[in-house]
């Protein structure tokens, strides 16, 4: 399994569903890839909330040392990754708030997640929000047309039940697979499509 190194953005914002976020986190880091992941303030909240996560580093997000993943302060908007002259492969947002996804589609870039974003449509490279909310309202139907017209991906949070998922982790993995067949980035998760007549 390899990546050659890619280097992946993963912006985890205020919506719920980090246990997405670990579980990308996770597999990204296995895999080789080079990843920078960069927490909105909702976002370390709501992760402490879900998962217990008290102290932000790679060993505890990870529950393992890593060497590819860095964690970036969302306020350091002199980070090297606010640059379009950085170049960052993809980013994905995982899981996107509906907040941060409305910013994305007013052109706002005043975080470093944000700022990630915007350079991402701006730059062409791909941008995929794992939204993660229901219902929507028109206003966000709008705002994801206005990404996805801009060059983004919109990919909600919405596991498929046709493995017969026997546990929350194999939920949990069907969305992660998706994400990262969007960054076509080979995976060892067995989420596939396999007809009962093979």
């Amino acid at each position: 399994m390899t990546s050659e190194r890619r280097k992946i953005i993963v912006g985890i914002t205020g919506a719920s569903g980090s246990i997405y976020a670990q579980r990308l986190l996770d597999v990204l880091d296995q895999v080789g890839c080079d990843v920078h992941a960069i927490f909105s303030q909702p976002g370390k909240q709501v992760y402490t909330e879900e998962l217990k996560v008290q102290k932000f580093t790679a060993e505890t997000i990870l529950n393992r040392q890593s060497d590819h993943l860095t964690l970036h302060s969302n306020n350091d908007l002199f980070c090297t990754l606010a640059s379009g002259s950085n170049c960052a492969d993809a980013m994905v947002i995982c899981p996107c708030s509906t907040h941060s996804l409305s910013s994305i589609a007013a052109g706002l870039a005043d975080s470093l997640l944000l700022r990630c974003a915007y350079v991402s449509l701006k730059e062409r490279r791909p941008l995929i929000l794992a939204s993660r909310e229901a219902p929507l309202t028109s206003i966000d139907l709008e705002n994801m047309l206005k990404i996805t017209q801009a060059g983004g991906i919109i990919c909600p949070a919405s596991p498929g039940f046709y493995a017969n998922p026997q546990s929350i982790d194999d939920l949990v993995d069907f969305v992660v697979a998706r994400l990262l067949d969007l960054l076509h980035i080979p995976h060892p998760l067995n989420t596939r499509w396999k007809s009962p007549n093979a």
